[in-house]
């Protein structure tokens, strides 16, 4: 035996209770494929997306990420198997998931940030009250009939009325040119060791920022200052991370789709690398098709399939009807290609196409 193996064999005996297998690597695993509905995607993907894997669907709106994603639950839910949907945006419609063959009986839909229904209460019985019944009195004018009173009667309180426009009652109105103007004193110089200096600069409407402290740096007080639709898109990305993490720990779902598409780069690239680690770790653990919708990629290499789609083309079949959609597909990184081999060709390999193309058409545009 050669010495290298020998010392390994050694190192590997050792190691063995603590570390199984420490210097030999783990076989290349290539993963079953579940199709996807679509047969130009099929044809570039060898059968479909990984089961068991973390597959990325990138693009901008409308590039057709949600129809493939749709394409390929209603494939799995036509099957008898069950699927999950975590809507962070609460963008699913219910309805275009039937149209595309979903069974929504087969589907968990998760909507994040969705206003809690309010309880059904008992129907109240609505009544006017009895003076908008009881005719109103005729108006008497002047010489007992009309619609008004006197003239007189009219101009009553005009003159108050004028006179309060033309004095202003509020003190923080601008002083006419002809009154003298009142000009705020500057405060006196303090010593620059003093702890406590003024915030207020000679101008009144300058206002210095105030001074950091250990307080400022604690996040959850950087949390509460924050606008309100930033908070509460961080609240929906919260509990959307948290739903995923427990449908795919409690197993039994052939799919999962994370739906992160209608929010912003800044919110989605924020997501910890762990956490796309420890989702994959699951989905191989329960043997889940983990699909996760984005503008940008935010998985990296925690992702076996990333998918680049770009915007749809509308069709140009009809002048004045709508009939579908033209998309196009890239594939950007896939983790593993094929089985692995011990023989290394001396020729360079056909490359293979990374991209596909392919329609959606209409309900009521027909098959062309």
């Amino acid at each position: 035996m050669h010495a290298a193996s020998a010392i390994r064999l050694q190192i590997e005996s050792a190691l063995a209770a603590r570390i199984p297998a420490a210097l030999t690597p783990p076989p290349r695993m290539v993963r079953p494929v579940a199709a996807t509905g679509i047969d130009a995607l099929d044809a570039v993907l060898r059968g479909g997306l990984p089961v068991g894997a973390l597959t990325e669907l990138v693009g901008p709106e409308c590039s057709g990420r949600t129809s493939v994603a749709l394409k390929f639950v209603a494939g799995l839910t036509q099957a008898g198997r069950v699927c999950a949907w975590i809507d962070v945006s609460n963008a699913l419609d219910p309805a275009s998931a039937a149209a595309a063959g979903v069974d929504l009986e087969r589907l968990l839909w998760v909507r994040c940030g969705a206003a809690k229904s309010a309880t059904p209460c008992a129907p109240q019985r609505f009544s006017l009250p009895e003076k908008y019944l009881t005719p109103a009195p005729a108006i008497k004018g002047l010489h007992g009939g009309g619609c008004g009173g006197h003239p007189r009667g009219e101009v009553k309180g005009l003159a108050a009325a004028v006179s309060g426009l033309l004095r202003p009652e509020t003190p923080n109105l601008a002083p006419r040119c002809a009154e003298p103007q009142r000009r705020e004193k500057c405060a006196p110089p303090q010593s620059p060791g003093h702890a406590e200096r003024s915030n207020i600069d000679c101008h009144p409407e300058r206002v210095r920022p105030p001074r950091r402290t250990n307080e400022s740096k604690d996040p959850h007080l950087f949390f509460n200052k924050l606008p309100t639709h930033r908070t509460n898109v961080w609240a929906q990305l919260d509990q959307a991370l948290r739903a995923a993490d427990l449908v795919l720990q409690g197993g039994g779902f052939s799919a999962v789709v994370l739906d992160l598409g209608g929010l912003a780069p800044e919110f989605a690239s924020r997501v910890p690398l762990a956490t796309w680690f420890r989702y994959r770790a699951a989905a191989e653990k329960t043997q889940a098709s983990l699909l996760l919708l984005a503008q940008y990629g935010c998985a990296k290499s925690s992702a076996e399939l990333s998918l680049r789609l770009q915007p749809g083309d509308a069709l140009r079949e009809e002048a004045t009807l709508f009939t579908g959609m033209a998309h196009s597909v890239e594939v950007v990184r896939r983790r593993f290609t094929g089985a692995a081999e011990n023989v290394v060709p001396m020729r360079k390999p056909p490359q293979k196409a990374n991209a596909a193309n392919w329609q959606s058409r209409a309900a009521w545009a027909g098959v062309r």
